[in-house]
């Protein structure tokens, strides 16, 4: 484990606050409608904070994509390696709420009381039972207005605080590490121009997960669904026989999906089907799912369920209702499995730390499954945050220190 005198440490993470709070101060909401990658102007300002702050730390090779905001960067191996390794963090928050966190405050030594956030939000132990973990501890959360943006300006401040601990303290044995900050993960369009080649490792750490001590690296299977439901109108006082009321014919195809697999009823390895858009009128009603699950052919079935159940309405409606699937992207669990040291690492660099390692399904997507499934074996690391995506997220500034730790502890197991 990594020793520091009480002074060190206290400046360790004075540094990776004060880092995070300038991060978050920035709004960097990612536009799902936009056509341009990034998707807001403001991922441009912090990829330019975070090259220069790069190259004063005197760090070689940093470089920002002028095309894409790309921010990567270079820390030769300072012995022989056994390979080269990445730390990966997205710049974007989710779009739909302000990625404007200037207002965040610190908790002091939390007493595991309800905290009055503002905007009539609060954030209960007894709703968020998470919270109870950390009574003791300084906690980071919102004005009740916008995300924090822990997700992920927590895994940029950690690695941006692990890369100047290796250049301060040459003595810390590494291999050739790489650092890079991407553009729209949220939106998922980002990723696409990763310069995998141009990054030059065998290996990557995205640094996007949540509670202190998850490791994943095994996520979704993932697609979304579009259905269009055609409609006949008519005066309603001459309606019978002749009426298709594309509305209750988009109420009945959605009673057909199964209500124990949608968001709110399912957790761990549970997939689920979740409406996310629904707009229409007699004539014409348009729907939208995505469909998730970690077992392929789990996942195949539900997509497999969506057009029997436009197959069963077309039976009473001939043509009405038409799908469109499409698949987003896959588990990244079989381009892992070869490489599984890189999982047995991360556990032992957390319990070096003194923090109990957790094996966690990733209900969702990160950029290292993209980047995995072009040829870069890419798991993910937590972060420390909570209730990312909401005005609820929070995260504990001693779980920001220990997570540089662990950082730091997973490049030196690159030295032989």
């Amino acid at each position: 484990m990594i020793t520091r005198s009480i002074d060190e440490r206290i400046d360790i993470m004075n540094r990776v606050v004060e880092r995070f709070l300038k991060y978050i101060s920035i709004d960097t909401e990612s536009d799902d409608e936009s056509e341009t990658i990034p998707s807001c102007t403001n991922q441009w300002v912090l990829a330019k904070i975070l090259r220069d702050e790069l190259s004063e730390m005197g760090i070689e090779n940093v470089r920002l994509d002028e095309n894409h905001c790309f921010v990567y960067a270079e820390i030769p191996a300072n012995t022989d390696q056994k390979y080269s390794l990445g730390f990966i963090s997205h710049m974007d928050t989710a779009p739909g709420l302000s990625g404007d966190a200037k207002n965040a405050k610190i908790i002091k030594e939390y007493q595991g009381n309800i905290i009055s956030l503002g905007n009539n939000k609060t954030l209960s132990p007894d709703e968020y039972t998470d919270l109870k973990n950390y009574i003791g501890e300084d906690i980071i959360v919102t004005d009740g207005n916008s995300l924090l943006g822990a997700d992920d300006k927590a895994g940029i401040a950690e690695i941006m605080t692990m890369a100047e601990i290796l250049i301060n303290n040459p003595s810390i044995p590494h291999g050739k590490i790489c650092i890079a900050f991407t553009p729209d993960e949220e939106t998922s369009g980002g990723i696409d121009f990763f310069d995998i080649e141009g990054f030059g490792v065998d290996y990557a750490y995205t640094v996007d997960g949540g509670a202190i001590g998850e490791i994943e690296y095994e996520n979704f299977n993932a697609g979304s669904a579009d259905v269009v439901i055609t409609g006949n109108n008519i005066h309603p006082g001459y309606a019978k026989g002749i009426m298709i009321n594309a509305l209750r014919l988009a109420m009945e195809y959605d009673s057909m999906i199964p209500q124990d697999q949608r968001p709110e009823n399912t957790e761990g390895y549970e997939g689920f089907y979740h409406l996310m858009y629904l707009e229409g009128n007699t004539d014409k009603a348009e729907l939208t799912y995505i469909i998730r699950d970690h077992d392929e052919e789990q996942y195949n079935k539900k997509k497999s369920l969506l057009i029997a159940a436009a197959e069963f309405i077309n039976k009473k409606y001939k043509d009405a209702v038409k799908v469109q699937i499409r698949d987003s992207y896959r588990n990244m669990k079989e381009i892992i499995n070869p490489h599984m040291f890189l999982i047995e690492n991360a556990k032992e660099a957390f319990c070096k730390c003194g923090i109990n390692p957790t094996v966690v399904p990733i209900r969702g997507g990160t950029d290292g499954v993209e980047l995995s499934h072009r040829g870069l074996p890419c798991p993910n690391l937590s972060t420390g945050g909570h209730n990312f995506h909401s005005e609820r997220e929070y995260i504990p500034v001693q779980s920001m220190e220990k997570m540089v730790d662990v950082l730091v502890e997973i490049a030196k197991l690159t030295a032989r």
